[in-house]
């Protein structure tokens, strides 16, 4: 997959996985990077997708509606190359904390949803609900962030209710942010996920 990795200063501190939003690119969340955790390693990473010449990290079948057997497959190919960065970079595969917005959080969303062990903890900006009707792995020690706005008119504040539901029945520890907002990513939201992981 394509990427960029940036060693951290501090090799105790986690990676962070960046994971942008349809037609955004592994540039996009970098500064994010910067107000969480300007010590850390970053690995950030471009959908292989493309809609209308747009990076994404999966299909759809239209607004809101995923294709769930492309979702599975590229889940699996972004847990895999995880894999393949952490030995190449030699990083802690353990230690991976992924930020996702939108598109990016419903990846990052899937890895929880599809693998115990994938990532470390997250911070979702905008995330939908990835699947439903299964059962998810044992999120036990997973801490999760969830950023919602309550006038998203492409998320419902509902999504992020019942996505928040979903991983804390699995076990994670979760924090729900609600901004005044729509679907844009604000400043605001960033700073709280910052103070969130510190």
């Amino acid at each position: 997959m394509q990427h960029i990795f940036k060693p951290g200063t501090d090799k105790n501190k986690p990676t962070l996985l960046l994971l942008h939003g349809t037609g955004g690119t592994e540039n996009d969340l970098l500064p994010l990077a910067e107000i969480i955790d300007n010590e850390a390693n970053i690995l950030s990473v471009r959908g292989n997708v493309l809609e209308n010449r747009m990076p994404r990290f999966f299909r759809r079948l239209a607004e809101g509606v995923f294709d769930e057997e492309d979702l599975i497959n590229r889940t699996e190919e972004l847990h895999q190359f995880l894999d393949e960065a952490s030995e190449k970079y030699s990083f802690d595969r353990n230690k991976i904390t992924a930020i996702g917005y939108s598109n990016g959080a419903n990846i990052a969303a899937s890895l929880l949803f599809h693998y115990e062990n994938s990532i470390e903890q997250a911070i979702l900006h905008h995330p939908m609900v990835p699947r439903r009707g299964i059962t998810l792995p044992n999120l036990t020690g997973k801490r999760v962030f969830i950023a919602a706005g309550t006038n998203d008119p492409i998320c419902a504040p509902e999504e992020s209710e019942e996505l928040e539901q979903l991983l804390k029945a699995a076990g994670a520890e979760t924090k729900l942010h609600w901004e005044n907002n729509g679907h844009q990513l604000t400043i605001s939201e960033v700073r709280t996920a910052a103070s969130w992981y510190n």
